[in-house]
C-alpha cells in the first residue's frame, strides 16, 4: 500500500556515517527519515549503571573484527552530540603513542606528551559506536525504515522524492547519500567515480598478546605492505594487514595458530606470543573518489563520496568530517534558507574538497613511497623517519595534525 512521508532530510544508508548524519541533523530540530536496505540492530542500550559482573560478562563477548581509530577531534564532536554518553567505554582503548617501523627497521615514535595532548585518539569497535548511535536515534525520534529497496527519485524545485519499491514515497528538502562505495543514489544521478586499485587486500583479526601493548598503536611498513597492531582493552590488539591480494589469500587459508605465528614473526615478537581471538576477515583495498559531491538536492558523505587506503586509519574520521561540515552549514542557515538549493550545497563542496584531496594524496603517496623499488625513495623514507625523531617541533606538528 502506497503512503507518503514528509521530512526535512532523508538519509539513505544506516552505516556509522549515515546514522551520525541522522543524529546530528535531528539535534538541529530537523525531521529526519533514515532509510536502509538492511535491518539494523535497534535494541536500545540500557541506561542502568553496569555492575562489575555485567562488565566482566560483556568483555567475554568476542571483540568485533571491525574497529576504527577515532581522532581526538572526532571524539570531541561525538561527545558534544551526546553520542559518546551511550558508548561502552569499557570496550574503548586510548592511543597514547604511535610507533612506526620502515623496512630497514628504523623506528619513528610519536607520543601524546610530545604535543601536550591527553591522547592521540581512541580505538573503538564498530558495534559499540553503532549501538550508541542507535540509542540516540531512538531518543530523538528519528524515523527509521529498514529492509527498504529504493526504486526511483523524483526531483522538483521545491523537494526531492525518494520512492521505495513498496510504494512508500519520502519527500524532503535534502537527501544525504550515505549508502556506501556502491551508492545507488550516486548512480541514479549519474555521478561517476575515479578508482585507483591498489591490488591489495586487508586481512583483519584480533589477538590476545603476551605483553601489554601500553596503549601504543604499532605499524610496520614494507614495499606495498602495511601491518598495524592497534590497542584494545586487556592486552588485546586488532590487526590490519594490508598486502597483495595473492599474499592475503594465502594468509586466509592458515589456521588461527599459524596466522598468529605469521603475525608474530612479521612484528618481530614486539608483543610476545599472540593468540588469535575470533575469526579473520578481509576486504579489497582501493581508492575511490566521486567526481562530484553534490547533485540537485543531494549531498554525498562517507564512502559514497570517497574511499581511501586504510594506511593512515583516517577513513571513518574523514566520513564523519563530511557530516560535521554539513551540520555546521545547516547550523548557520536562516529560517527561510532552502537547504537543498544548489548555491547552499556548493558551500559544502568548497569546504570538503581540500580535506578529501589531502587524504587521497597522503594515503596513496605513502603506499607509493614504500612500494617503490627506487633506492633514492627508500632512503628518503628512512631519512624522513630519522629526521622526524630528531625534530621536536616537526613531531609536534605531525601529532596535532593526526589528532
Amino acid at each position: 500500500m502506497s503512503h507518503k512521508i514528509d521530512a526535512d532530510i532523508v538519509v539513505v544508508g544506516a552505516g556509522l556515517v549515515g546514522m551520525a548524519a541522522a543524529v546530528a541533523c535531528a539535534k538541529l530540530g530537523k525531521k529526519i527519515v533514515l532509510v536502509d536496505s538492511k535491518k539494523p540492530n535497534t535494541q536500545p542500550k540500557s541506561t542502568e549503571p553496569k555492575s562489575t559482573e555485567a562488565k566482566s560478562t560483556a568483555l567475554k563477548k568476542g571483540w568485533d573484527e571491525r574497529i576504527y581509530a577515532l581522532t581526538t577531534s572526532t571524539v570531541a564532536w561525538l561527545q558534544a552530540l551526546e553520542i559518546w554518553h551511550d558508548v561502552d567505554e569499557n570496550r574503548v582503548n586510548d592511543i597514547n603513542a604511535m610507533q612506526l617501523w620502515d623496512e630497514q627497521g628504523d623506528k619513528l615514535v610519536l607520543q601524546d606528551s610530545d604535543a601536550n595532548l591527553a591522547n592521540l585518539g581512541v580505538i573503538i569497535e564498530n558495534k559499540n559506536l553503532h549501538n550508541a548511535l542507535n540509542q540516540q536515534m531512538s531518543e530523538l525520534g528519528v524515523t527509521v525504515i529498514t529492509d527498504a529497496t529504493c526504486d526511483f527519485l523524483e526531483n522538483s524545485e521545491q523537494a526531492i522524492k525518494l520512492h521505495l519499491l513498496d510504494g512508500c514515497c519520502i519527500s524532503a528538502k535534502l537527501i544525504v547519500a550515505a549508502d556506501g562505495v556502491d551508492s545507488w543514489l550516486r548512480g541514479q544521478v549519474g555521478i561517476i567515480v575515479k578508482i585507483k586499485d591498489f591490488k591489495q587486500t586487508a586481512v583483519v583479526a584480533n589477538f590476545l598478546a603476551e605483553k601489554a601493548h601500553q596503549n601504543i598503536a604499532r605499524q610496520w611498513f614494507a614495499p606495498h605492505e602495511t601491518l598495524a597492531l592497534l590497542p584494545l582493552p586487556h592486552k588485546h590488539v586488532s590487526m590490519v594487514w594490508a598486502l597483495s591480494t595473492e599474499q592475503a589469500a594465502e594468509l586466509l587459508t592458515l589456521s588461527n595458530a599459524a596466522l598468529a605465528e605469521k603475525v608474530q614473526v612479521r612484528t618481530h615478537s614486539e608483543l610476545g606470543n599472540l593468540n588469535m581471538v575470533g575469526n579473520a576477515l578481509s576486504f579489497t583495498l582501493q581508492q575511490q573518489t566521486a567526481t562530484q559531491l553534490i547533485a540537485p538536492r543531494m549531498v554525498l558523505v562517507g564512502d559514497a563520496a570517497h574511499q581511501i587506503h586504510p594506511m593512515a586509519g583516517q577513513g571513518m574520521n574523514l566520513g564523519l568530517r563530511d557530516v560535521r561540515q554539513l551540520v555546521d552549514l545547516l547550523t548557520n542557515t536562516h529560517a527561510m534558507q532552502d537547504i537543498g538549493e544548489t548555491t547552499f550545497l556548493r558551500k559544502y563542496v568548497r569546504a570538503r574538497q581540500a580535506d578529501i584531496a589531502t587524504m587521497n594524496t597522503l594515503t596513496s603517496g605513502l603506499d607509493a613511497l614504500f612500494a617503490s623499488n627506487s633506492e633514492i625513495l627508500k632512503r628518503a623514507g628512512t631519512w624522513g623517519f630519522k629526521q622526524l625523531n630528531q625534530q621536536a617541533k616537526l613531531k609536534e606538528l605531525l601529532i596535532k595534525q593526526a589528532a
